[in-house]
């Protein structure tokens, strides 16, 4: 039913159905607002409670208790020692461990390697370099690019057919690639970044 608008001396209908429109949209308007601000509150929430949760891991991780097996260097922002960062066994068997097997070109029938992600490690030390610089205990030593941990599966293997490495294996720790994965991986270049022995490793 149309109501009036009353002036000194005319009066003139106003269509109330526009105005009820008129409300349902800036209703609409509002709901729309308040469910937007509710998708950025969970989404910073979320963005908080992973980097809570890589902060507790990485004190988690903040001391060796055995043997150092692997010292890193370079461009980490979480330390655990003077600007390096140590591991030992029970610090990288803390991390969630992938297996694969595969074809190596140092063994006749495939073998089934298992340890945590190069990415994972690199993450749980804040690394941001874009080359690492490995070395293994008989000073072999390769460049790694950073950016082969996020495009393969690349692990710092600690068991081999289950068991651990021992050193006349060459353990106890083998960066290893996922040959049978990708063709592309089975070239002499990713051969020579599966380094045995490893000891150190420099982010570049």
């Amino acid at each position: 039913m149309p109501g009036f608008l009353i002036g000194t001396d005319f009066s003139y209908p106003l269509d109330t159905s526009e105005e009820s429109n008129w409300h349902k949209d800036i209703f609409l308007s509002l709901c729309l607002k308040k469910r937007n601000i509710l998708i950025l509150f969970k989404s910073f929430v979320l963005i908080f409670l992973s980097i809570a949760t890589m902060q507790l891991n990485a004190q988690a991780l903040r001391q060796p208790q055995g043997p150092v097996l692997l010292t890193v260097t370079g461009k980490i922002q979480a330390p655990n020692a003077d600007r390096s960062f140590l591991w030992d066994l029970n610090m990288l068997e803390s991390l969630p461990q992938k297996s694969f097997t595969t074809m190596t070109p140092w063994s006749k029938v495939p073998i089934k390697f298992s340890g945590p992600l190069l990415r994972d490690v690199l993450r749980t030390m804040q690394a941001h370099g874009q080359t690492l610089h490995a070395q293994a205990m008989n000073d072999y030593a390769i460049h790694i690019p950073v950016q082969d941990a996020e495009l393969f599966d690349v692990l710092i293997a600690i068991k081999k057919n289950d068991n651990y490495i021992p050193l006349r294996q060459r353990g106890p720790l083998f960066v290893i690639y996922p040959f049978d994965s990708k063709k592309e991986l089975q070239t002499i270049q990713y051969y020579e970044r599966s380094i045995w022995q490893l000891k150190s490793l420099t982010v570049q």
